[in-house]
């Protein structure tokens, strides 16, 4: 799904989670009201963790997190943290490949979070995410004003749409371009 050109390279991931960026892009306040205990969630270039192992707090000892990214050493980094948090029961990691997300199980919740915008086929890439979601889930998109303009975030909607995601609301985190899509 991703260029591999484009995409954040794993030695950059102190940068995706230290507790500035907690701060700035709190898992909990943009994701609390999305999630519920016993849900099954995904996690779209989940780098190095910062908002799988809090969704995997959020998902309860019922619930489950499917934490996907091109890199293995980006899993390593997250398998590492869930065995220190005692969560790694509740995450699974997936190796995706540069075209295909290749995960099976249908999910609650997805998230994208600052990625999109590494993905090569964006229609293709919505459409597989558009098969995961039950009826009703929903795909929270977010990406960073300072690298993706509206214009290209306009186009990945429009991508989104096409796959049968429909906006609902356009939740505001900072220094970013959000959309909230329904799986209807």
């Amino acid at each position: 799904m991703a260029e591999l050109s484009r995409i954040c390279p794993w030695w950059l991931a102190p940068t995706l989670d230290n507790p500035i960026r907690r701060l700035v892009h709190n898992p909990e306040k943009i994701l609390g009201r999305l999630i519920e205990e016993g849900d099954t969630v995904l996690d779209l270039g989940c780098g190095s963790g910062t908002f799988t192992i809090a969704m995997a707090k959020m998902v309860g000892e019922d619930g489950r997190v499917i934490a996907v990214d091109l890199q293995d050493r980006m899993l390593d980094l997250l398998r590492n943290k869930a065995a220190k948090e005692g969560l790694s029961s509740r995450i699974t990691t997936h190796q995706s490949k540069p075209d295909r997300i290749g995960v099976c199980d249908e999910v609650d919740f997805a998230l994208a979070f600052y990625m999109v915008h590494e993905v090569a086929d964006q229609g293709r890439f919505f459409e597989e995410v558009a098969s995961l979601l039950k009826e009703d889930a929903c795909l929270l998109i977010s990406e960073p004003k300072f690298h993706v303009s509206e214009s290209s975030f306009r186009r990945m909607k429009e991508a989104a749409e096409g796959a049968g995601l429909a906006p609902t609301d356009e939740p505001k985190i900072r220094f970013s371009r959000s959309v909230l899509l329904r799986r209807g």
